[in-house]
């Protein structure tokens, strides 16, 4: 009776195996050690019996704001690449700033293991026209001050990470020729496209691009689906499809989007205030095994049933994660 019973679990224990891992890249200002950042690995850890990660840059807080961005970026992907964890394939779920060094880690890191589902939480990726102050204290103190100096200067790109990614459409000139990072990734300088970071990007299984309907961080919000302002005015936010970046399909978002792959979520909330019920609707799903159809089947349920539970205003609110520069 005994080994009979063993032979039932192994299908079950076969199938929570083959979960791939995930990894968190958390925001500017925040750490892995951080509750926060700690708490919410280990949440989608538990919820989709997958093996988490959070990888840290440098010295955490510190280093996410002022190590440039490739910098970090290199850091991660020799992370990766390190990992055995990863080896058969990894999924990257991104906060904020670490949604930019992880689309790096995809399109940049060469012989790194496949990345195959991205789930994007508040990500500035098409720039933000403002960056946020950092608040008080001597650190703060530094780092406001680089953000007061020439934003698109040699000194500032060399140490402010999110100079790296600020675009100020009325100035598309020079961020175009000083900005460090951003035109680079987003494939936007006109006669250095190259096929092959658009070719990676547009090998993911699943982008999830989630938008926070109250974020005062990220200018303007939709930039977290790619949406931007259109060169030479602040007026008025162009949606995703409408960019030149979609249009002319830079970096593979359109290929993506029309091949059905791309999902472009708003939920409530001020930057990174995401709940456990937004959580587990519109995250856990792609961290989970899909080999299983029984398993396919549970994630339709629960997120069906998540969706009831809210429209009767009784999901769990209360935010997981914060945004340190908020």
């Amino acid at each position: 009776m005994r080994s009979a019973a063993v032979v039932l679990l192994l299908p079950l224990f076969a199938a929570a195996a083959s979960a791939l891992p995930f990894v968190v890249l958390h925001g500017i200002g925040d750490q892995c050690a951080n509750h926060g950042v700690a708490k919410f690995t280990q949440l989608l850890a538990d919820w989709s019996a997958s093996d988490g990660y959070c990888l840290e840059v440098g010295r955490g807080t510190w280093d996410s704001w002022v190590m440039p961005l490739q910098q970090q970026a290199d850091i991660i992907c020799k992370k990766v690449k390190e990992m055995k964890e990863l080896s058969n394939g990894y999924n990257i779920v991104g906060l904020s700033q670490g949604n930019l060094i992880g689309r790096a880690v995809v399109e940049y890191c060469d012989d790194g293991p496949p990345v195959k589902n991205f789930i994007s939480l508040g990500g500035p990726h098409a720039g933000t026209a403002s960056v946020p102050l950092c608040g008080s204290g001597i650190f703060c103190i530094i780092v406001d001050a680089l953000i007061k100096l020439e934003i698109y200067s040699d000194y500032v790109q060399e140490h402010l990470a999110p100079s790296g990614y600020l675009k100020i459409p009325t100035d598309m000139e020079d961020y175009l020729k000083s900005c460090r990072f951003l035109p680079k990734l987003n494939n936007e300088i006109p006669g250095e496209r190259n096929a092959t970071y658009k070719e990676r990007f547009s090998s993911l299984e699943n982008l999830v691009l989630i938008m926070f309907q109250d974020d005062a961080v990220l200018i303007p919000r939709e930039t977290a689906w790619f949406g931007y302002y259109p060169d030479g005015a602040f007026d008025p936010v162009l949606p995703p499809q409408k960019t030149q970046l979609y249009v002319e399909d830079w970096i593979g978002l359109r290929r993506l989007d029309e091949a059905g792959r791309v999902k472009f979520v708003s939920v409530a909330g001020g930057h990174l205030g995401i709940s456990k019920a937004d959580m587990k609707k519109h995250i856990v799903p792609y961290l989970r095994d899909k080999s299983s159809e029984k398993k396919y089947i549970a994630d339709v349920v629960a997120a069906t049933w998540h969706s009831a539970r809210e429209a009767l205003g009784l999901t769990e609110r209360d935010a997981v994660l914060y945004s340190p520069s908020s």
